[in-house]
């Protein structure tokens, strides 16, 4: 269990859904400002954005290392890459300001030393380890000293890398860890989303588990709640027409409310494992089937299957008891109707 500004996250919790901006602010800042506010219109628990600068992040450089190959970004340099989607640090107050006007917490990515000093100034409630970042022990380290909880993504680390990542944090001072599942591809295939691995790597390392989903629609992330994610992390767009960086693999407003209602009503579906009658079903317990008179019976008759048999409502005896019933003969008449029990049954 970890607190996110007096949020709960674990397992007894309903999820908590963050809500990704990335770079789909296209460069304006009164877009970013406007996903802030439809972001906190679809009932997200929390919004993200990242906190780097191209320069901070990579380096200007076109030589073949500094090159993107295929996918969305082909051909760009990491460098412009970075350019286009980066969220200026000069926006971070209002951005900030907006969501908590909004009642919406506002946490970040760092990428640098940088990043988490601007940060912790405007008091960032946790922080978020993005998957590329996962072997930046050192940075790891520098996000734990400021004992807030931290959100860490998988994606691409193998077993090895996951426990020094969470032993890094939780040995300088993270408030606690929620290690979340995650597929590098943008998008990721339905087909290699893996969301079994949520559980597995709670259980593994000790931590709070969810997962950081880039397929396309909800289904992963609905999912993976089931079977126990107690994060889902999603990235959002005012419109994929609009384009930008992470656009394709982002939601739209009335998509990312459908997440947000489908995660939370899915995790209420899961409830508890046993036998006992839900207490919702107790007051159709009348109409289950039962043992009635079907014809005028005198007394003395036998009960045959012309004139008692297995009907709804369920006031008379159980059905399982038919065999024993018939060739019984009533004690009294008995009428068209009437639920059968054993006192209207001769010895």
């Amino acid at each position: 269990m970890i607190e996110i500004a007096g949020r709960k996250i674990g397992p007894d919790q309903p999820p908590y859904i963050v809500c990704e901006l990335s770079g789909n602010h296209n460069g304006s800042l009164d877009r970013a400002l406007a996903l802030v506010d439809a972001a906190a219109a679809t009932g997200c628990d929390a919004i993200k954005i990242q906190t780097y600068t191209a320069d901070t992040i990579t380096l200007d450089s076109d030589a073949p290392d500094f090159l993107v190959k295929g996918g969305l970004w082909d051909g760009m340099s990491l460098h412009a890459l970075y350019q286009l989607a980066s969220t200026p640090y000069e926006w971070h107050p209002a951005l900030f300001e907006r969501a908590a006007k909004l009642g919406v917490t506002m946490f970040s990515t760092p990428f640098d030393d940088t990043a988490v000093d601007l940060l912790e100034s405007l008091n960032a409630p946790a922080y978020k380890i993005a998957s590329f970042e996962v072997v930046d022990l050192p940075l790891v380290a520098r996000v734990a000293r400021c004992k807030k909880p931290m959100i860490i993504s998988t994606g691409m680390a193998n077993e090895a890398e996951m426990a020094e990542v969470v032993d890094t944090a939780l040995s300088n001072g993270a408030a606690g860890v929620v290690l979340l599942h995650c597929t590098s591809s943008y998008p990721a295939p339905m087909d290699s989303a893996n969301v079994r691995n949520v559980p597995m790597l709670a259980e593994r390392f000790g931590v709070v588990g969810g997962l950081s989903d880039h397929t396309m629609g909800t289904a992963a992330s609905v999912a993976a709640v089931a079977l126990g994610a107690c994060l889902i992390e999603k990235h959002f767009t005012l419109a994929r027409a609009d384009g930008g960086p992470d656009a394709d693999f982002s939601l739209e407003p009335a998509e990312f409310s459908a997440l947000v209602r489908d995660c939370k009503d899915a995790w209420s579906a899961v409830g508890t494992a046993g036998f006992e009658r839900a207490g919702v079903e107790v007051g159709n317990i009348k109409f289950r089937r039962s043992l009635y008179v079907t014809a005028d019976v005198k007394a003395g008759e036998a009960l045959t299957p012309a004139n008692v048999r297995s009907v709804r409502p369920g006031h008379g005896l159980p059905p399982k008891v038919l065999p024993e019933v018939l060739g019984r003969r009533a004690a009294r008449d008995l009428s068209y109707g009437e639920p059968l029990a054993w006192d209207m049954l001769a010895e």
